[in-house]
C-alpha cells in the first residue's frame, strides 16, 4: 500500500472528544492529544489550564491521503463542536478550548478556507474558527493520550465524549475503522 501521509492539527474544546472520534476514522493512523499556539515552551495541563499561556487543546492527526482526504478530515472536525461560539465547547471556557485550524502547508490553508467557506453556509450563527499557521506541538502529559479508552466511565467521558462518539459514529459509518 502507497501511504501518502500528512500531519493535521485541530483545536475544538478538548482534546479528549476530538481523539476519542478520530481515533475511530478510516486512515488516520495516529493521534497525539496536545498544546499549540501559546508563548511558553513545553507547557503543563495545568499551565494551559490557566488560559494564560496561550496554547489550545488540539489533537495531533497523521493520515494516509489515500484513504482520507484532508477536506473529509475538516468536515468530520465540523460536526464534532461548535464552531460558532467563541472560547467556548459546551461547559469548557477559555482561549485553551477555541476552534481553531493549524495548517501545515499552502496547499491545507486553500482546502481549510474552502471547508470553512463551506460551513458557513450550515451553521446559523457566524463562524469563529481561527485559521493558523502550524506552530510547535508539544505532546500533552500521558495520562491525556488515549483518555476515553483509558476511562469510559468517567463522569465527563460518559456524558460528553461518547455522545459525540456515537454522533459521528451514526453521521460517518462509511469512514469507520
Amino acid at each position: 500500500m502507497n501511504q501518502q501521509a500528512e500531519v493535521a492539527v485541530l483545536g475544538g474544546g478538548c482534546f479528549w472528544c476530538l481523539a476519542a472520534v478520530y481515533a475511530e476514522v478510516r486512515g488516520v493512523t495516529r493521534i497525539a492529544s496536545g498544546y499549540t499556539g501559546g508563548s511558553v515552551p513545553d507547557p503543563t495541563y495545568e499551565q494551559v489550564c490557566t488560559g494564560e499561556t496561550g496554547h489550545a487543546e488540539v489533537v495531533q492527526l497523521a493520515f494516509d491521503l489515500a484513504v482520507i482526504p484532508y477536506h473529509d478530515l475538516l468536515e468530520i472536525f465540523f460536526t464534532l463542536h461548535d464552531p460558532t461560539t467563541l472560547n467556548r465547547q459546551g461547559n469548557d471556557v477559555g482561549t485553551q478550548y477555541r476552534s481553531v485550524i493549524y495548517y501545515q502547508s499552502a496547499g491545507q490553508e486553500s482546502v481549510a478556507r474552502k471547508v470553512l467557506a463551506e460551513m458557513a453556509g450550515v451553521w446559523d450563527a457566524p463562524i469563529v474558527t481561527q485559521l493558523a499557521p502550524a506552530q510547535v506541538f508539544y505532546a500533552a502529559e500521558d495520562y491525556h493520550q488515549n483518555y476515553v479508552e483509558q476511562h469510559p466511565l468517567q463522569r465527563y467521558c460518559a456524558l460528553v465524549v461518547a455522545p459525540k462518539v456515537e454522533k459521528f459514529r451514526t453521521m460517518y459509518a462509511g469512514r469507520l475503522k
